[in-house]
This record gives C-alpha cells, structure tokens and sequence, in this order.
C-alpha cells in the first residue's frame, strides 16, 4: 500500500501535465485543419496545412529527440544521487547533475541555430512531399527553432525534479507551457477583435512564447524551492570545478552515449513513419499523422506510471532496497496495464468523435475510419514498452534500453519493407490505402520487440543493490 501511495504521488501530476501534451499536438492539427480562410487567401488545401505541421514537426522531433538524454539521462543520475543524499545528507552532487546538462543543452541549442539552413536542406533531399508541404513546413521551422535553447534547458529541468522525486513542479511548468501554447496559437493564427492574426504561422510562434514561459517558470522554481537546500554556496568557483570534472563529465557521455543511440533508434522509426507516409499523397499523410496523434494519447497517461518508477527505482538503488525497487516495478506494471484496460474502451467507443475534433474535412475523416481498430492494439503492446523503459532510465541501465531500441528500428523496416513486398507480389492491383495498414502494423511490431526484449533480458540492477 505504501509503494501505491509513492507511485500515485509521483505518477498522478504526470499524468495531469501529460494530458495537456497530446493536446498541443491535436490543437495544432485542429487549427491547421480550419483554416479555411487561410486555405483560400493563400491557396493551401487543408491536407497541405496539415501535412506541413506534421512534417514540420517531425524535423523538430528529429533534432529534439536525439538529445532527449538530456531529460533521461539527467532524471535516473539525479534520483540515484537523490537516493544517496538521503543517507549523507548532502545534495551538492544533484546540483552539479543540473548544470552539466543545462551547459550542454543551452550549447547544443546554440549549434542548431547557427546549423538551421544546413539541417533544412538536409530535409528537402530527404523528405519526399509536395512543394505546398514543403513550403509549409520551411516557414514553421523557421520560426520554431527560436525556441530551442528553451525546449532543451526544459528537458534538464524535467529530469532533474523528476530525479529529486518532484513531479508536482514539472507538472506546474507543462501546464504552463501546453496551455499557453494551445491559446497562444489559437489567438495568433485567428486573432481576436481588431487583431486579424497571422494564419498558419502563429502556431510556430505560439509554440516559442510558450517554452520561453516555461523556462522562467521552471527557474523561478529553482531558485525559491532548491537555492539553500542544494546550491547554497555553489560560486563560480564550483561552476568551472564541475565542468571541469573529467571524471563527472565522462560518466554523463557515457551513459549519455547509449541513450543517444536509443534515441536515434526511436527517431529513425518516427521519422520513417512520417516519411513513408508523406510518400502516400497529402491526403493519407494527413491520415497518418492524426492516427500517430491518436495512438499517443495513450502514452501520455502510462508514461506517468513510467516517471514514477523511474524516480522510485533510482531512489532506492541510491538507498540500496531491493524490496523497494520490487514493490516498485509490481506497482507500475499494475497501474499501467488498468489504464491499458480503460483505454480500449475509450478507443473502441469514441474512435469516431475523436477523429471529429482534429479535422471538419469529411474526406479525411472517411479516410481515417478504416484504420480506428488500430487504436486498440495500442493499450496492450504499449504497456509493457513504455513501463520498463522508466524502471530502466531510474537504474541508468542504458545498454540494454539502447539495445531494444535499435533491435525494434530494424524490426520496424523490415516489417514495413516485407509487407510492401508481399503486398506488391501477391496483390498487384492493390488499394493504395493498404499502404497505410502496413506501416501501421510496422509500428506495432516495433513495440512489441521493445516489449518483449526488456521483459525477457537479465535484470542489470540486481548488481547494483
């Protein structure tokens, strides 16, 4: 009972700002979707609107997600020593996790800016689309990156609470972050009273204003909550000392190393998703991007439970409790596979409506109902997937993470290739629509090796107790 309580504690403010996560991405494909004046003042056709934001996004994906160490890594070597901390009592070590990575975030940042025109040419030989997408997506991309230096300090600072076993300030900064953007996207790409809005490009601009919020936030918290207990004292002087820690530094690239390549296995199958799709015309790409939408919203609640026994497992690796860390990873199995349940109905239920609020386009909304049942595969094969991948990041077992993500990257292009073989062999005159049900399946079989390997694979913690 006690290990539920911890569990709840830490896992319910996730899953509050979770909640807002799926509806900033739902929000922008909803206004790109009706923008109907848009559409006849500029000439783009909805798809076009929505495929660009999709595009758009997935390249931010791209650059985002191959740092996303800078959230995992941070939140597992912040909970281990949080755990530490409780034994000494002294949490300076935390505080030198926190500024190693807001230095290589607000570096990695400043390299994407300088980079942008490179990385956006890099995407025009790669990205097959049409030019409205690909004219779309330039000018989104554009505006965003401004708010990298915001986007990459958040991923610290939301390690780092989650770490110290703070899921309420974390929360606090999402809900900050999603709502503003969710209005101020809203405002600025429709206006209000004498102000007509910019269109398609106040969703980009709501995107920055809003991490930049975040930030401010996210700080002041810092500063109020966590000045005397784990910087008091911390000068300058300390500043060059822990960036000047080579022992410290190769530690954090080496577990940094391996979530790197995690994250690259992870972002080649998102990214391949999108760029096969793209390859299907505006109409099915847009399909596919409201299903990737819909698929997630799962996530978001059972990643929750994944934060929670991700801050609890470090924590008593820190404090060396076996029985802590079992009660822990049966508590969120548990959890996670009630919200897995509850899930299914909700998909097989209102799979329909929901499609309704992304887009009032009929056409795209008869496209994507063939394709509703997929939403229910979703609960059962992302359960197992996204809980170890917490118990995991707590233990910094790296290798093993980053060994499931790249065995499910090629598990995911060889079902995608395979199916297309099979498909143009056995049935030449094909509906290209089944196209679509063949990478969807492909994403199914990528989790289920995810699944499957982290269940199956020698336990790497039970030395570390």
């Amino acid at each position: 009972m006690a290990y539920n309580r911890e569990i709840l504690r830490l896992a319910v403010p996730s899953i509050l700002a979770n909640l807002t996560v799926p509806l900033v991405g739902l929000v922008d494909i909803a206004i790109t979707g009706h923008l109907g004046d848009l559409a006849g003042k500029e000439g783009f056709a909805a798809a076009s609107l929505i495929g660009g934001i999709t595009v758009g996004s997935m390249l931010f994906d791209l650059l985002y997600w191959s740092l996303s160490f800078l959230r995992t890594g941070t939140g597992g070597m912040t909970a281990q020593s949080y755990g530490r901390s409780l034994l000494s009592g002294d949490f300076r070590e935390a505080g030198r996790i926190l500024f190693r990575a807001l230095t290589l975030a607000l570096g990695s940042a400043l390299l994407f800016i300088a980079l942008q025109e490179v990385f956006l040419q890099v995407s025009y030989l790669c990205v097959n689309c049409s030019e409205e997408v690909r004219i779309l997506y330039s000018r989104y991309f554009h505006i965003r990156i401004w708010a990298a230096p915001a986007t990459l300090s958040l991923f610290a600072f939301k390690g780092w609470y989650i770490g110290m076993q703070d899921t309420v300030t974390p929360m606090l900064t999402d809900l900050i972050v999603n709502s503003l953007n969710v209005v101020a996207s809203i405002l600025l790409a429709f206006g209000a009273g004498r102000f007509e809005g910019i269109g398609y490009n106040g969703v980009a601009l709501g995107t920055v204003i809003a991490q930049w919020s975040g930030i401010l936030f996210a700080v002041s918290v810092l500063l109020f909550r966590y000045r005397k207990k784990v910087f008091q004292g911390f000068t300058s002087k300390d500043a060059r000392e822990t960036l000047g820690d080579r022992a410290a530094f190769s530690g954090f690239f080496s577990l940094s190393r391996n979530l790197f390549l995690r994250s690259i296995g992870l972002i080649a199958i998102y990214i391949g998703y999108t760029t096969i799709a793209a390859r299907f015309g505006d109409t099915l790409l847009s399909v596919s991007a409201i299903m990737m939408k819909l698929l997630l919203i799962f996530s978001y609640f059972t990643d929750g439970f994944a934060f929670a026994g991700e801050a609890m497992t470090g924590k008593y690796i820190g404090l060396k409790d076996s029985k802590g860390l079992s009660g822990t990873i049966r508590g969120t199995f548990a959890w996670s596979m009630g919200i897995a349940v509850f899930f299914i109905g909700i998909y097989a239920l209102a799979g329909e409506p929901m499609l309704r609020l992304l887009t009032s386009d009929e056409s795209l909304v008869a496209a994507a109902v063939p394709f509703l049942p997929w939403l229910m595969v979703m609960p059962l094969i992302g359960c197992p997937a996204f809980n170890w991948d917490g118990i995991y990041l707590g233990a910094t077992a790296a290798r093993p993470i980053r060994d499931a993500s790249l065995l499910s990257a090629a598990g995911f292009f060889a079902a995608w290739f395979a199916g297309i073989a099979i498909l143009k062999y056995a049935f030449p005159g094909y509906d290209p629509a089944v196209r679509l049900h063949i990478l969807l399946a492909a994403y199914f079989v990528h989790l289920a090796i995810r699944a499957i390997y982290q269940t199956v694979i020698r336990k790497p913690w039970s030395a570390m107790l």
